[in-house]
C-alpha cells in the first residue's frame, strides 16, 4: 500500500525546478523538496507524531511552510493550516476542537499561543518566514531519507475549518483521494505541463492557495514562482517569467487599476484562473479589453475542492462557473423536498464525486443534514443551469459572505457585536464592493443612551476577529426589519445599503 497523495505529487519528477522564492531567488528542485519533506517527516516522528495525528500550523507563507504540509502527509499525519489573521481567541477553538499533537506558530505569537497549546496537550514549536525557529532547528537536525508511511484513499490528509452559521466552526475532513483526484483532473483540463510556471500570490492556509494551486502544479511536474503575498506592482513585474496565475477577483481588479499592467506584460501567459468569490462580469470584460485574455472562472468549496470550471477551449462565459468537472456530478434541487429541478430553475446546488469531503470533524450529525442518501453533498449555494449547460451561482443560502476570497459567516460576527455593552442586536450583511467582491457590513441597534459608535465597536471586536471578518462600516438603526415570523429580513437591509461602497 502506498501513500496515495504524496506518491501522486512526486511520482517520477526529480530534478525539475519546482519552487522559486522571489524574495531571495532560491530555487528548490524536486530533489530538494523530497529531501526537505524527509527531514520534516523524521522530525515529526521523533516528536511522537503517529499516523492520523493532527499537525496544526499558523505560520507565514514560505517554502518551508509548504514542506511542513508535504512532510506531514509523508508521515501519515493530518495537516491543519490556520489563517494567519486569526486571533488567539479564535485559534483556541481550533486547537481545542482538533486536538493536534503538535502546533507550529510564528515566534511572535509564541507567548500568546503557548498557554493554549499547553492546556490542550499540544507540543508547541515555532517557524518563521525567514526559516528560523525551533521547528527549523529540529528539521535541520533530521536525516534526509524517510520511508514514506502508507495511507490509503480514504485516510485523512487535511482538516480545513469553515465557519458555521451558528458561529461554531466546522472542520472539513479532506482525504487523500479528495486531493489527489482533484489535482489530476485540474492538471488535465487546464492543460498543465512541466513547462508551466505558476505565479503564486495566494495565501496557503486555505484550499485555493494550498491544495488547488500547489497540488495541481506538483502533480504536473511544473514550477512555482512563490510570492509572499499579492502586490500588484510586483505581480506585474514578474508576470513575463510565468505562464499561469490563480487568483481571487480582488487580484484582477487591482491589476486593472495598475497603470503598468498591459497586454505586453501578459503575452507569455496562457491561463488566468479566478475563484473563491464571484467574478463580476464587468471585471471579466475589462480584463479582456485590456489584455486580450479571458479569465477562466471556476467554482469550488472548502469541503469539495473544485466542482466546476469554464472550458479551457471554448467559450468562457462571464457570470458563470462553467461545467461539472470530469467525474463530478451536479444537480439543482428544491431546498425543501430535494427534488431535482429543470434547467433554468434556481435551487440548491448539490455535488457528488471523488472530490467530496468525508464529513465534519467530530460532527457526525452533520452527515444526515448535509448529504442526501444517494451521496450528493448539499452545498447551500443557490444556482441554476442555463440553456447552454453552464452553471450560474446566483446567491448563497444561509447568508454566507465572501470578502476578498475569504468566507465570513454573519452569525460569528453578530455574536461578537451583540456581546458588547450597550448593544441590543445586530445584523451582518455583505454588500457589493469593487475590490473585495463583498464588504462585511453591520447594522446595529444600540440601547437608548448608549455611547457605542462605529469606531468603538470595531476597536472592541478587532481583538476577537480576524481583520477580514471585521465590518468595513457599521450603521445604527432604531430597529431591524422583521417578517411576520420575527426573522430579520436581511434582504431589505442589503437593498437599502447596497450603494454605500459605490458612493
Amino acid at each position: 500500500m502506498s501513500n496515495m497523495l504524496f506518491d501522486a505529487l512526486f511520482d517520477e519528477k526529480p530534478g525539475q525546478a519546482v519552487f522559486i522564492e522571489l524574495a531571495d531567488g532560491v530555487r528548490w528542485s524536486y530533489d530538494d523538496i523530497l529531501n526537505e519533506t524527509a527531514r520534516v517527516a523524521n522530525a515529526l516522528v521523533s516528536a511522537g507524531i503517529q499516523p492520523g495525528d493532527r499537525v496544526a500550523a499558523q505560520i507565514d507563507k514560505s517554502v518551508s511552510a509548504v514542506a511542513l504540509y508535504l512532510g506531514t502527509i509523508r508521515a501519515g499525519a493530518v495537516f491543519l493550516p490556520l489563517n494567519t489573521a486569526y486571533t488567539a481567541a479564535e485559534v483556541e477553538y481550533f486547537i481545542t476542537d482538533a486536538e493536534p499533537a503538535i502546533f507550529i506558530c510564528r515566534s511572535s505569537s509564541d507567548a500568546a499561543l503557548c498557554p493554549i497549546a499547553e492546556s490542550n496537550h499540544s507540543r508547541l514549536e515555532t517557524l518563521n518566514a525567514d526559516g528560523g525557529g525551533s521547528w527549523s532547528d529540529l528539521v535541520n537536525a533530521s536525516a534526509n531519507d524517510f520511508k514514506t508511511i502508507s495511507r490509503d484513499a480514504h485516510d485523512l490528509a487535511g482538516i480545513l475549518y469553515t465557519s458555521g452559521t451558528t458561529g461554531r466552526a466546522k472542520g472539513a475532513m479532506i482525504t487523500h483521494l479528495n486531493l489527489a483526484s482533484n489535482a489530476r483532473t485540474l492538471a488535465e483540463i487546464w492543460r498543465f505541463s512541466h513547462d508551466d510556471v505558476l505565479l503564486h500570490a495566494l495565501p496557503i492556509f486555505h484550499t485555493h492557495g494550498l491544495f488547488v494551486a500547489i497540488n495541481t502544479t506538483l502533480i504536473a511536474g511544473a514550477s512555482i514562482l512563490f510570492l509572499p503575498r499579492f502586490d500588484a506592482d510586483e505581480v506585474v513585474s514578474v508576470m513575463p517569467r510565468t505562464s499561469v496565475m490563480m487568483g481571487v477577483p480582488t487580484f484582477y481588479t487591482r491589476l486593472l487599476g495598475n497603470n503598468n499592467f498591459t497586454a505586453e506584460q501578459v503575452q507569455g501567459m496562457r491561463l488566468f484562473v479566478s475563484g473563491s468569490a464571484p467574478l463580476l462580469e464587468e471585471t471579466h470584460n475589462s480584463f479582456y479589453a485590456r489584455t486580450g485574455k479571458l479569465i477562466l472562472e471556476r467554482y469550488g468549496m472548502t469541503e469539495t475542492n473544485m466542482n466546476t470550471s469554464n472550458p479551457y477551449e471554448g467559450n468562457r462565459r462571464a457570470g458563470t462557473v462553467g461545467f461539472a468537472l470530469p467525474g463530478v456530478d451536479i444537480r439543482i434541487t428544491d431546498a425543501e423536498s430535494g427534488i431535482e429541478l429543470a434547467d433554468g430553475e434556481i435551487g440548491i446546488l448539490e455535488v457528488k464525486g471523488p472530490n467530496i469531503f468525508k464529513g465534519y470533524w467530530r460532527m457526525p450529525e452533520k452527515i444526515a443534514e448535509d448529504f442526501r442518501k444517494d451521496g450528493f453533498f448539499i452545498t447551500g449555494d443557490l444556482a441554476k443551469i442555463d440553456e447552454q449547460g453552464y452553471v450560474v451561482i446566483v446567491g448563497r443560502d444561509k447568508d454566507l459572505i465572501i470578502s476578498g476570497g475569504f468566507n465570513v459567516y454573519p452569525k460569528e460576527v453578530e455574536l461578537e457585536i451583540d456581546a458588547l455593552p450597550g448593544i441590543v442586536e445586530s445584523a451582518v450583511i455583505g454588500l457589493p464592493h469593487s475590490d473585495f467582491g463583498e464588504a462585511v457590513t453591520a447594522v446595529v441597534v444600540a440601547e437608548q443612551g448608549s455611547s457605542a459608535n462605529e469606531k468603538s465597536i470595531i476597536a472592541r471586536i478587532s481583538v476577537r476577529l480576524a481583520s477580514y471578518k471585521q465590518p468595513k462600516r457599521i450603521f445604527f438603526v432604531d430597529q431591524l426589519p422583521r417578517n411576520s415570523m420575527g426573522k430579520v429580513q436581511k434582504n431589505l437591509l442589503r437593498d437599502e445599503y447596497k450603494h454605500i461602497y459605490k458612493e
